[in-house]
């Protein structure tokens, strides 16, 4: 089977306009478990109807992504000409094809057909189970549907509106002792006039075409809850901790008649006396400028993929736009990455650029690469679509190549060549001050127990309907509060992370640099965590297709947490050291 891919645009919404009588064609798309979204298979996977040679349609980059993989069927609806019980084809089911339908009905298959760009969708037949008679053959009966009922709306010379019914005729009874069984399969087409204008089709499309359950309705009480402890972290820092400062400066800037030695004698300790300390660079420096760069390129992605969908780019019921959209602004953004990492490995004093500009450029795609491989050989392996062509495979590699990469190396260059001095505020000695015992509070894995606790926090209610709807039924829309949660979700980020590296400093300990990542990028752990809790208790997923995908790309979502949140609060903590030992007086 040969599948035909171009470089889309974002979305391809349908708007053909058809002359009475003329064919309207049906795509067979695709079907799979009800339960398991992300296991599809191609809808002639299933012994149903099929033309002697499949042939498919051209397909956006999305779609494929998206698991789309559309084929020619033999239904033959005409435009405004109502039929009602057309035979389709007659065929008999032998054992191995029972068995199909057997176990696809169990596990609530449903099928996808694309009507003029309207998907539509129904279930592949229902199954009963127990019973008040306690009679063997009706403890467990599985039921075929053979006739489908089409409903389309139309006006003027559009198609409005399309559904499908599997209701109002008997389906068929697949018994267990049954090794071949003759059925015919059968469909109605009915055609009614609307005055919904085309303009409004989008709408029509959202409303009606309810398989799925309806989007999540704004949940105030969760977006409260987290403004409130926005609120209170806000004021911890800004209130208590400037206080704190008031005092430290009072303290520290007290004019006295003594010499430098005696200001920084044995009597003095907090973060005045690490000021030699505190700006030495970290180690590994260009794996930390790296970290940097990749968790900026997110921080933009993720903001212009919000603002693509506040402006109603993207189609509510179809993720292929999205998919389209997350891949080119992964490419296009990859000059961010490159700019960051080496702007900052040339503060650093780095002299290996080249090798910086490669990890910055891998670090990301290298172990997305790794996970993506296991689970599409996976998808592979059971025959599901959601293992992409290998043509899409070269595009999406061509992608990386000729626009993600040169686009970090320009990134890098640019930022090489612009970078200034690091420019710290005080004067770093040659020796590194000796760092007393810390208490367990104090130490690194206490620091990322509570930097990751509260983001994850503020952000727990609003995860789980992300979550229902990547993994799950739902139509998540409200990317405005979406937006919200995030820029809370940031704040809440580098609060902690400035409030935690003052404690540090605090207790003359100066090596911030990767305890400030680790600081609210330890949200990650807490994240994966959460997905073992919904996958295990808050969905019906199961299968070793469905598990393999789920904790592979939790895996990859996790490390993207640990970026994104790691770079912004270290940015934060940076900017809160320079303001402190900026105002600090020293000789």
């Amino acid at each position: 089977m040969k599948i035909y891919i171009f470089l889309p645009v974002l979305f391809n919404f349908g708007c053909l306009a058809y002359q009475d009588n003329e064919k309207v064609e049906l795509f067979v798309n695709k079907v799979g478990p009800y339960f398991n979204p992300q296991e599809t298979y191609h809808y002639y996977s299933l012994p149903v109807c099929r033309p002697e040679k499949i042939e498919h349609k051209s397909l956006t980059l999305g779609e494929v992504l998206d698991g789309d993989r559309m084929a020619f069927s033999l239904y033959d609806i005409k435009f405004k000409q109502t039929t009602t019980s057309n035979i389709l084809c007659t065929k008999t089911l032998n054992e191995t094809d029972l068995k199909k339908f057997r176990a696809a009905i169990e596990e609530l298959y449903y099928f996808e057909f694309i009507i003029d760009e309207f998907p539509v969708r129904g279930f592949v037949g229902h199954f009963e189970e127990g019973s008040l008679v306690p009679i063997p053959h009706l403890i467990h009966r599985t039921y075929l549907w053979t006739h489908f009922q089409f409903y389309l709306e139309y006006h003027n010379e559009k198609i409005i509106s399309a559904n499908v019914s599997t209701s109002g005729h008997k389906p068929v009874l697949l018994e267990d002792n049954l090794k071949n069984l003759p059925i015919t399969y059968t469909y109605s087409v009915e055609w009614s006039e609307t005055m919904t204008e085309q303009a409004d089709k989008e709408k029509v499309l959202r409303e009606k075409l309810n398989f799925f359950p309806k989007k999540i309705e704004i949940h105030w009480l969760s977006i409260i809850n987290s403004a409130v402890l926005v609120g209170l972290l806000m004021g911890f820092v800004v209130i208590i901790l400037m206080r704190i400062l008031k005092n430290d400066f009072s303290r520290y800037n007290r004019e006295e008649d003594t010499s430098e030695d005696d200001a920084f004698g044995e009597d003095d300790n907090g973060w005045k006396i690490i000021h030699s300390d505190v700006f030495r660079f970290p180690r590994y420096p260009s794996l930390f400028c790296a970290v940097l760069g990749v968790g900026c390129q997110f921080l933009c992605l993720a903001f212009g993929i919000m603002i693509m969908a506040m402006m109603g780019l993207f189609h509510p019921h179809r993720h292929g736009a999205i998919n389209t959209a997350a891949v080119l602004l992964y490419a296009l953004t990859s000059c961010v990455a490159g700019y960051v990492s080496s702007s900052f490995y040339r503060k650093f004093n780095g002299e290996r650029w080249v090798g910086n500009i490669i990890l910055a450029s891998s670090l990301f795609t290298a172990p997305f690469f790794t996970v993506w491989c296991v689970i599409n050989t996976v998808h592979w392996y059971a025959g599901s679509t959601q293992a992409l062509p290998f043509t899409t495979i070269l595009l999406l590699i061509f992608i990386w190549i000729l626009v993600g990469f040169p686009l970090t190396v320009i990134g890098g260059i640019f930022g090489k060549n612009t970078a200034t001095d690091f420019d710290a505020p005080c004067r770093t000695k040659a020796v590194p001050r000796p760092i007393p015992v810390q208490p367990w509070y104090r130490t690194n894995l206490a620091h990322m127990l509570f930097g990751g606790f509260l983001p994850f926090s503020a952000i727990s209610v609003e995860l789980y309907y992300i979550f229902a709807t990547i993994w799950g039924r739902e139509q998540y829309v409200l990317y405005g509060i979406l937006c919200i949660v995030f820029i809370i979700l940031l704040s809440v980020s580098a609060c902690v992370s400035v409030a935690l590296t003052y404690f540090q400093l605090s207790s003359e300990d100066w090596r911030w640099w990767w305890r400030s990542l680790f600081s609210a990028g330890s949200i990650a752990f807490f994240v994966f965590f959460y997905g073992i809790f919904y996958f295990n208790h808050r969905s019906n997923m199961s299968g070793v297709v469905q598990t393999v995908e789920f904790f592979g790309y939790m895996t990859l979502t996790c490390y993207v947490f640990f970026l994104t949140l790691g770079s912004f609060s270290f940015f934060a903590s940076l900017r809160f050291i320079r303001y402190i030992y900026q105002n600090l007086k020293m000789d």
